[in-house]
């Protein structure tokens, strides 16, 4: 039987499977598409209408319906080889941009009890994630413990950017990091191209593709910085940290440039016993795109226990064919290597049972 898992994959939430699980008053909050004046698909979620987003030129996003169908998501696990796959929101990526902090407290637990649903077909394949309302600590806490003690929740996702003023280095997260250390579960720092959040790119670029180019590995980076020079992980040297969906290519850059200034720059920051590659290797692992050419050089450079697999599965830009594959023939990479990112890395990380 195969072992490998996939540390970051998505569904596609219906919308009338949340909104059958927000409060009578909020029914409207629940995700979906509509057109605008100017003749464009876009989200709506939480009453609030999503910047644009294009769609490619035959009109739609051709999503598998393992999205959403967890018997279609088992039999696609099945065809990739995948044991267990890891699963995160689509329409969630935007809850802690919303404005009303009582609809983003609905539509979270909505969705974390939708998810639980979905995950019944098969919980020791289907691994979920709590999406927390990201917009109020506290409120973040709670949902968190309610969806690993009712759902037995794997991890919590939270968005990199700043939310209402708060990075990830913020005091105020300092309870829920807490709770996690105590659970053991991993915090997953995962960044969507929302566009209704401080996000780099939005700034300068008018074209989404160069927005998302500019996203994803950019808010990891400034994440992990926060939480490593912050002193974050020195504070909670129990709590694990997955960086996801930006590619792991930049992660020696990365961590040299950290370990650099921490030592030419150490008077202007908090000081650290360790460096911040050693608290990335004591505490963290990013994940990798299966076709993703620079990863020989990364576990060359970070180590066999910094890296951990990812599909993306079913988002438009996660690669097709055999994704296993990609990592299990990489000449490059020592098959202890390719056993460690496959299985045992993501094992390790999520508190997975061998």
């Amino acid at each position: 039987m195969f072992e490998t898992i996939d540390a970051d994959g998505h569904v596609q939430e219906p919308t009338e499977a949340i909104a059958e699980r927000l409060p009578a008053a909020l029914r409207d909050a629940a995700p979906r598409q509509a057109i605008d004046s100017s003749g464009r698909i876009r989200q709506i979620v939480g009453g609030e209408w999503m910047p644009y987003i294009p769609v490619p030129d035959s009109g739609s996003w051709d999503i598998p319906q393992g999205g959403h169908d967890p018997k279609r998501r088992l039999a696609d696990m099945d065809r990739q080889k995948i044991a267990k796959s890891v699963l995160f929101p689509t329409f969630g990526l935007t809850f802690a941009g919303l404005t009303r902090l009582d609809v983003q407290i609905a539509l979270c637990r909505a969705y974390d009890d939708w998810l639980a649903e979905f995950c019944s077909a098969d919980p020791k394949r289907l691994v979920g994630v709590a999406v927390p309302p990201q917009a109020d600590p506290r409120a973040a806490l709670e949902e968190t413990r309610r969806s690993v003690r009712e759902y037995g929740y794997r991890g919590v996702m939270v968005r990199p950017n700043p939310i209402n003023g708060r990075t990830l280095l913020h005091r105020d997260w300092t309870p829920l990091y807490e709770f996690l250390e105590a659970e053991g579960i991993p915090l997953c720092v995962h960044e969507g191209t929302t566009q209704h959040v401080p996000q780099s790119g939005n700034d300068r670029f008018e074209d989404f593709a160069l927005r998302h180019v500019a996203s994803h590995p950019h808010e990891e980076q400034l994440a992990c910085l926060g939480l490593i020079m912050g002193g974050v992980l020195e504070r909670h040297p129990g709590l694990r940290v997955v960086f996801l969906e930006s590619g792991c290519g930049w992660l020696p850059h990365w961590l040299e440039r950290m370990d650099d200034h921490a030592q030419s720059w150490g008077w202007a920051m908090p000081k650290l016993p360790l460096t911040p590659s050693e608290y990335f290797a004591r505490q963290c692992v990013i994940s990798c795109d299966p076709g993703e050419r620079t990863l020989g050089s990364v576990v060359s450079l970070c180590g066999e226990e910094a890296v951990v697999f990812a599909t993306d599965y079913p988002h438009p830009d996660a690669v097709a064919g055999d994704l296993v594959a990609r990592i299990e023939e990489r000449s490059e990479l020592s098959e202890r290597a390719r056993a460690k990112i496959l299985v045992e890395n993501a094992r390790r990380i999520f508190g997975f049972k061998a």
